[in-house]
């Protein structure tokens, strides 16, 4: 198996959890390698952008654990029900200092030959431990599923009679949020009238149908927007903005930097609404956290406690105001929705209710840069799956028809999503667990009919080495990044630089810092090319298109097209993270698996 060129370890064995997480993924080179804008004291191999600061290293490099992973160690007792952390959940914290102690203590336990220092899970407690852990039976929250597109008005007394409570109710799409620590609830929920299904959200993912084509409805507002102000790029950071000029941003914005009536929604981990380069655009009106699928518009409850969504933020709307960077679409109004938890977990609930939001708050464009934990591939046939995964699909196609725009990121694990036959990395919230998958299986919520799917590259136009592709599941590429195939002068670390909270400052390994004071942060993956693709679609949406469906049309035929690789061997180092396969290619230079109809083009998009 192949090393990839800034690495100590081959790329391609890291631990599945260090690969993934937002379709972020960073690659940091050899400790011994010059890089000024790489933390080269610290001698990774990988590395995960959140709060966590999520780092894999080599057991044969020393493993110094910094502060954060303080915050975020655990230990489960071997009777709890593995699970995202939670106020409800059996685990307890452990300081720097006990964590090393229970290590000691964990007797037959291999330690992996590379190691994540953030584990969800350390080992299995003994009576001879210092620290015990209580076991409790754990409320688990569920998706019920009724037969018509409505909720009942008696769903809170079926529920509670079933040993539940409810939580909230989408009666639009026949969708009900419930609570219940009663482990037969399920089952006799789902043999109430009009159920037609029930599952716990801990364990499962959500695939949208294949069948389904979104069908454009009726525009949310019949007022056309007025047309864009212009924007110019010449604030303090905007040269480093090499992937701005790839997609001509700053010509685009010459002409319209979009208009203060559209709003995007950026479904993510919240956004820091104090931002000096955020705040004159937040929408507070539209905003609200999704956690736990019961709306909360409270600016606490949606302020971004990760990073990553304050970074995807930036990149769609970033203020022209003479300070840090310029956004795709300087002049509209972003909205936070929350759906990602602090360890980055975006659960099917949050996902159904951020979707609901949306449709109901006329948010004409999403970014959706994540998929839906924790499954990878999320399979239709499943028994288990079937109800969260129709959920979602009636939650999706619910905003698409209230005219919204959906906009996502294909994912890092260099998969054919067109053809996928293994799925080694879920559910990734527990232990991962190898099964084989077919056509019948997809990505939400970049496979799901009517999305924009949007792969990533870097400075010399090419794929990024990490990002998933596949002929079908892409319409175009964008900017994301990458670190290892594709270092320029201008972009001298491969990566994409975005807006980052100063609280998490200290979690990000490529500060940059303005003269102001606003704070700034260097990441890659798909993450970061699809908040590019949502911000073009706001500047179409702001010329006066308004239909999704014809925003998708606008965003494909402007495209600049891009051909297949010539020579496939340079992504060798980085197979299939899923099956291990090599990447392939198809399709000719009008579209391709690799760059859908071409890399956008935000000028073209509002002067053709």
């Amino acid at each position: 198996m192949g090393r990839g060129p800034y690495t100590d370890v081959p790329v391609a064995t890291l631990p599945i959890a260090c690969r993934r997480r937002f379709s972020v993924l960073d690659v940091q080179r050899q400790a011994s390698e010059a890089d000024p804008l790489s933390d080269s004291s610290i001698p990774t191999v990988g590395f995960k952008p959140q709060l966590q600061s999520f780092v894999c290293r080599s057991k044969r490099t020393k493993p110094s654990i910094n502060l954060s992973c303080r915050r975020s160690l655990y230990v489960r007792d071997r009777t709890t029900q593995p699970a995202r952390p939670s106020a409800t959940s059996s685990l307890t914290r452990l300081s720097l200092r006990q964590t090393v102690r229970v290590k000691r203590e964990l007797k037959g336990i291999t330690m992996k030959k590379r190691l994540c220092l953030y584990q969800p899970f350390l080992g299995v407690l003994t009576a001879s431990m210092l620290l015990m852990v209580s076991v409790a039976v754990r409320s688990e929250t569920y998706i019920v599923l009724y037969q018509s597109n409505a909720v009942p008005a008696n769903a809170a007394a079926t529920i509670s009679a079933a040993g539940g409570t409810l939580l909230w109710g989408y009666s639009e799409i026949g969708v009900a949020i419930a609570q219940s620590n009663n482990a037969s609830f399920a089952n006799t929920v789902k043999a109430a009238a009009g159920v037609l299904g029930a599952a716990a959200t801990t364990g499962l993912g959500v695939r949208l149908d294949e069948s389904f084509t979104a069908v454009d409805a009726a525009d949310a507002s019949t007022v056309a927007p007025t047309l864009g102000t212009p924007a110019p790029d010449n604030d303090t950071l905007s040269g480093l903005q090499w992937d701005m000029l790839q997609i001509s941003a700053p010509q685009a914005h010459a002409v319209n930097g979009g208009d203060p009536s559209i709003v995007v929604g950026d479904i993510d981990t919240g956004l820091d609404f104090m931002h000096p380069d955020l705040a004159a655009n937040v929408d507070f009106a539209n905003s609200v956290s999704c956690i736990g699928g019961v709306p909360n518009p409270s600016p606490a409850a949606w302020n971004d406690d990760n990073g990553h969504g304050t970074h995807t933020a930036g990149t769609i709307a970033a203020a022209k105001n003479g300070i840090g960077i310029v956004g795709v679409a300087p002049n509209v109004r972003i909205a936070g929705i929350k759906a990602g938890d602090t360890a980055g977990f975006f659960f099917p609930e949050a996902v159904v209710c951020a979707f609901m939001w949306a449709g109901t708050h006329h948010i004409q464009v999403t970014n959706n840069s994540y998929f839906a934990d924790p499954w990878l591939f999320n399979c239709r046939n499943d028994p288990g799956q079937r109800a969260i995964w129709e959920a979602e699909r009636r939650a999706i196609r619910f905003a698409q028809q209230r005219g919204t725009v959906v906009v996502a990121a294909e994912g890092n694990e260099a998969d054919d999503l067109a053809h996928p036959t293994m799925d080694i990395t879920s559910p990734d919230n527990t232990t991962p667990v190898p099964r084989e998958i077919t056509n019948a299986c997809a990505v939400v919520p970049v496979e799901i009919p009517g999305v924009i799917g949007v792969t990533a590259n870097g400075n010399k136009l090419l794929k990024s080495f990490y990002s998933s592709y596949g002929m079908g599941t892409v319409q175009v590429i964008a900017p994301g990044g990458d670190s290892v195939l594709q270092r320029t002068p201008a972009a001298p670390n491969g990566r994409v630089l975005s807006t980052f909270p100063a609280a998490l400052i200290g979690n990000c390994r490529r500060q940059v810092i303005d003269p102001s004071g606003a704070t700034y942060c260097y990441l890659q993956g798909t993450s970061m090319a699809s908040p590019h693709v949502a911000g073009v679609a706001a500047l179409i949406a702001s010329t006066g298109v308004t239909s999704p469906g014809a925003i998708a049309a606008k965003i494909t035929n402007t495209a600049d097209p891009l051909d297949c690789p010539a020579d496939l061997s340079i992504y060798a180092f980085f197979p299939s993270v899923s099956n291990g396969k090599p990447q392939m290619c198809q399709g000719a230079v009008g579209y391709n698996g690799f760059n859908g109809h071409g890399q956008v083009n935000a000028l073209t998009a509002v002067t053709r």
